[in-house]
């Protein structure tokens, strides 16, 4: 018997990072798991994979910050599995530079992405969730949303967002029996760092990696998500901060 036996879980951003191995997580302790994220090559291998190892999975191609095609989603996955009880808000980019000169599309990119695609899916979500006789919300933010540094102050703003929506959020859903965690890595070995190509920026993260050491790695968050998720019903772990040994902020 798996700990999420007779679940079924969504995950944004689940074709690679922390979305890839939460669904593999989850899977592996009995839930059915909705992949959601835009690259459906990778869905579809991450879905053989779980379902040879004797899980059930469906993936669904999708790009958060499109609200109709989330409420289409979600209709998917109620079609399928009946209903749905956890949500996983991991779909996320991070776009890093200087305010001033900063390119506005990337500006664009992440509020839509990090902000706008994770209310919609949580909006979509939740009625489901809720006549589903309650369940979880996890949503990813980053140690980003607690300190702020220069040349993040953009990437700072969503994830700070994040933070504060996820306790309002709780508080909001509690009547309805979901509970709400906020989860908040630091440095994490995964195709993050890769969404920046200016000079600088790369620079500054790998002076930053090296400066830490052993980073973690996408299995380390999801475990701390499957700790929160596998908790009873009563308990609701509201934030978890999880830094590699060696980050200092």
């Amino acid at each position: 018997m798996g700990s999420l036996d007779g679940k079924v879980a969504a995950i944004t951003g689940a074709s690679s990072g922390i979305g890839e191995a939460t669904a593999e997580l989850f899977a592996a302790e009995g839930a059915k798991v909705v992949l959601l994220a835009r690259r459906a090559d990778r869905l579809g291998g991450l879905s053989k994979r779980i379902e040879d190892a004797g899980g059930d999975a469906l993936p669904i191609e999708i790009d958060v910050t499109d609200h109709g095609k989330v409420e289409a989603a979600m209709g998917e996955i109620t079609s399928q599995f009946g209903g749905l009880h956890h949500l996983v808000n991991n779909a996320g980019v991070m776009l890093l530079g200087a305010v001033e000169g900063w390119d506005i599309s990337e500006w664009r990119r992440m509020i839509d992405v990090n902000l706008m695609g994770l209310l919609y899916c949580t909006r979509e979500a939740l009625p489901i969730i809720r006549d589903s006789g309650g369940g979880h919300i996890v949503n990813v933010s980053s140690v980003a949303g607690r300190t702020a540094n220069f040349g993040s102050a953009v990437y700072n703003m969503t994830k700070w967002g994040v933070t504060g929506f996820s306790e309002a959020l709780r508080q909001e859903a509690l009547n309805s029996n979901i509970r709400v965690t906020c989860v908040e890595p630091g440095f994490v070995d995964t195709e993050l760092q890769g969404h920046n190509k200016h000079p600088m920026v790369t620079e500054n993260v790998e002076k930053m990696r090296e400066e830490i050491g052993k980073v973690l790695e996408a299995e380390d968050i999801a475990r701390g998500i499957l700790y929160a998720v596998a908790q009873s019903d009563h308990v609701n772990v509201n934030e978890i901060l999880i830094r590699p040994t060696g980050q200092k902020r």
